[in-house]
Formats: structure tokens, C-alpha cells, sequence
């Protein structure tokens, strides 16, 4: 299975992402991630999907057809600025704090809450960016973790010179 970004602009009224997500499950797709927002018009809202699946064409073409959807883009590889948003406690014993937090510093993280055996970090970037500094935490102990939802704007086509 690959993972496909779609980003698909709704209008913000109830119902829609229950919608949108049934479809989904009724024909046996997983949603790896899901984040919905508003827009810059109050009456819009914009779904981030990110579902593994073999192929997404029979998809985009049901989403374009419910009620309250506006528009539907399929975003390839690169042709998306992508981000997250990671809260990640790690075991942090005192002999290893210094340590972590150069880790941290390293990668863009923040402390958000610093314990007496665990610190909790903030990181926000790239989705392979979180994983990177996930996987340089794991050898300290992870002892939680929480990951928004993937957040997705089409890039803006390069003019011509």
C-alpha cells in the first residue's frame, strides 16, 4: 500500500467530515491521518487525508461527488509544503539530560514539560523531520507520544523568468 495525500476544501457544515471519513471505511481504505481546519472564508473548512491505499483515482472522483465538497487535489510527492506536530516524553535519567536536550536543540525541539525522571518535548516540521528525531529519542525511552493530524498546502507553481 502507498500513502497518499489528498486535500480536499469543504464547506463548514455539520456532517461533512462524518461523510468523508465513512466514505473512506465503507470501501476498506485506512485513514492514517486526519486534520481539518478552518480556512481564510469562515464558511470553509480544509480536510488533510492521508490514506494508504493501492491507487486513489476511483476516490478523488466519489469525494468530488458529495454534498458540501468543493474541491478535491491530490497531492504527489513534493508537491506539497507537509507538516506535524509531535508531543514526545522520553525517560531522561540525570546522567543523560544534558544529553537529550542537545538532541533536542539539534532538531528544532522545545521542552514543553520537564519532570523529575521525563521530559516532554514539542516539535513541529516535515513529517520525516519528526520521525528523525523520534528515532534519536528511542535509545532513552520513549515513554509517550502524541502526533497531530498531517497538515498540507499545494506548492506554489514556480513563474516562469
Amino acid at each position: 500500500m502507498t500513502n497518499h495525500l489528498i486535500s480536499v476544501l469543504v464547506e463548514n457544515k455539520p456532517g461533512v467530515l462524518a461523510r468523508i471519513s465513512s466514505m473512506f471505511a465503507r470501501r476498506g481504505f485506512n485513514i492514517h491521518s486526519l486534520a481539518v481546519g478552518p480556512t481564510s472564508d469562515p464558511d470553509m473548512s480544509r480536510m488533510t487525508v492521508v490514506v494508504d491505499a493501492p491507487e486513489m483515482e476511483q476516490i478523488v472522483k466519489q469525494l468530488r461527488k458529495l454534498i458540501n465538497t468543493v474541491k478535491v487535489t491530490e497531492l504527489g510527492p513534493g508537491d506539497a509544503i507537509e507538516r506535524e506536530i509531535m508531543l514526545v516524553r522520553v525517560n531522561a535519567e540525570a546522567s543523560k539530560r544534558a544529553e537529550i536536550f542537545e538532541v533536542a536543540q539539534l532538531m528544532g525541539a522545545h521542552p514543553a514539560d520537564v519532570g523529575a525522571s521525563t521530559i516532554t518535548f514539542e516539535i513541529a516540521g516535515a513529517p520525516d523531520r519528526l520521525a528523525t528525531f523520534f528515532e534519536m529519542l528511542r535509545p532513552y525511552g520513549i515513554s509517550d507520544l502524541v502526533k497531530s493530524g498531517r497538515i498540507a498546502l499545494g506548492k506554489t507553481p514556480a513563474r516562469n523568468a
